[in-house]
């Protein structure tokens, strides 16, 4: 009777322990607090990932990230397409801010401080990455502003933004503040806009294929202004405002002798100091049909505001001519009661339409879907 008592106690520990851990397992793959419109579920897709920022996909279903502190390239594996990460392999170490990825016909690009890089045939070396070559080391070195997003535009040509070397500053170089662009092989190296304060994310219409970019307002001049921008680029060589207008309508008090009225308004102004980054079209199918063609921006959160604001994943609607109708919320919790337990940095769409957010403070990407 003692050995039948044992054995039964024995058995409902071990019950007990595994419905346990299978509750503490669960609750590990849904973030606390994050709060997200009704029918849309999050869970994590990949941890431990440091510092992630910029992502994109290779041509054979890696996902590849930047980072910004860590100085690391990552490929993120899903081996059995269950659309949760499986690995998480390190391709590049001691890199200085390689905040951007690109991928073009079997080759990973990838952002430095004064250069961009490529690693060759990347999906068929993961473990055995080829040495970097070189695509383009024409940038300036400073790294204030310095790490980039980076992009391929429906022209077949990479995107390279250069941030001001400072808050506020008109320098002489061209290429200061500005959305470069170049062939893949890195020639014909051009400034395509300007008046750009500090672009790190961007993305092209689906429809009308026209550029949209984020960028992120001065600093010092208070909690409420300026706001941070979301930009529509129609053609080459146009002006933004920086360092003279911010906002559209707010001269800047030391740089005010060209005021507002010859640059391009911003096609939406966005929180003040919420840091906009990574943006995208949403262009699937597996959100509500409201979503389709819709921007989805990761506000990466403010640094100096007396109140933190932003820490959320953010939506704008579009009507059919491409103007702004809404502005709000899409993802957030990120913040709450003044405390930070994230911060979304990028943004990317997967082959099912869900998407993935990028966590640079917390080294997560998380994936956000739809369920009927």
């Amino acid at each position: 009777m003692q050995r039948q008592t044992f054995t039964l106690t024995i058995f409902l520990i071990i019950i007990t322990g595994l419905i346990f851990c299978s509750g503490k397992e669960e609750s590990k793959d849904i973030p606390d607090d994050i709060v997200l419109p009704d029918g849309f579920k999050i869970e994590i897709y990949a941890d431990d990932v440091k510092n992630a920022r910029a992502m994109c996909w290779g041509d054979e279903g890696t996902l590849f990230v930047g980072s910004r502190e860590e100085g690391k390239v990552y490929a993120v594996i899903d081996n059995n397409q269950d659309y949760k990460a499986d690995e998480v392999k390190i391709i590049a170490s001691d890199l200085n801010m390689p905040v951007g990825v690109a991928f073009k016909n079997g080759d990973l690009y990838t952002s430095s401080v004064s250069k961009i890089i490529k690693y060759e045939d990347i999906e068929s070396h993961l473990d055995n990455p080829p040495a970097a070559t070189i695509v383009n080391d024409d940038f300036p070195s400073e790294e204030h502003h310095g790490w980039k997003f980076i992009a391929f535009g429906p022209d077949g040509k990479l995107y390279v933004p250069v941030g001001a070397p400072c808050n506020i500053c008109l320098e002489e170089d061209e290429r200061y503040a500005s959305i470069m662009r170049m062939n893949d092989d890195g020639t014909e190296l051009e400034v395509y806009e300007s008046g750009i304060r500090n672009s790190v994310g961007f993305d092209w219409h689906p429809v009308t294929k026209d550029l949209w970019f984020t960028d992120n307002g001065r600093d010092w001049l208070g909690d409420e202004i300026p706001p941070c921008e979301l930009n529509h680029a129609t053609e080459k060589g146009q002006h933004f405002g920086y360092p003279f207008c911010h906002g559209g309508f707010i001269p800047d008090p030391k740089f005010n002798d060209r005021g507002c009225s010859e640059f391009i308004k911003p096609a939406k102004n966005l929180l003040p100091h919420c840091a906009p980054l990574g943006m995208m079209f949403y262009t699937g199918s597996q959100f509500p049909a409201e979503y389709k063609n819709q921007i989805l921006i990761c506000e990466h959160g403010s640094w100096n505001r007396s109140t933190k604001i932003g820490y959320q994943v953010s939506l704008v609607k579009l009507d059919d001519q491409g103007d702004v109708t809404s502005y709000t919320s899409f993802a957030n919790g990120w913040l709450k009661d003044g405390k930070v337990s994230g911060r979304p940095v990028d943004v990317l769409q997967m082959d099912d339409g869900s998407i993935l957010v990028s966590d640079d403070y917390d080294d997560k990407i998380y994936r956000i879907y739809y369920e009927k």
